[in-house]
């Protein structure tokens, strides 16, 4: 089953990102798998990942980061990175837990069009 906020914010994600800066991978793809490999994520389900300048960055600290390269009034978020990262998580790890519940699921992930399919790693 997949998650209907994470395929959503994909979706924000690829609309808002008007220099195609972003990337990404599906968690079960050789490419996520290597990436959850280096962090010894073993709940790969529950983590957003965010590789920004060569450094892995999970959970709210990706989430924030994201907002703040996405530009725009999305880097209103931001200031929140000054929240302790332990209270920053423990709302993340809360949300995702109940994601399902909220957002509901689907059977797949969007199939990328062919003209965001370049942005998606393999």
């Amino acid at each position: 089953m997949v998650c209907n906020l994470c395929n959503g914010l994909v979706q924000f994600v690829i609309r808002h990102d008007k220099n195609k800066r972003f990337r990404f991978a599906p968690m079960q793809s050789p490419s996520g798998k290597r990436i959850l490999a280096q962090i010894g994520e073993t709940e790969p389900d529950n983590t957003s990942v965010y590789v920004r300048k060569n450094r892995i960055l999970t959970r709210s600290s990706a989430a924030l980061y994201i907002a703040r390269d996405l530009g725009g009034p999305w880097t209103l978020a931001y200031p929140f990175i000054l929240v302790p990262g332990f209270i920053r998580n423990a709302v993340y790890d809360f949300v995702a837990r109940n994601r399902f519940k909220w957002f509901g699921r689907r059977e797949q992930c969007m199939v990328p069009s062919q003209e965001v399919d370049d942005r998606f790693l393999h």
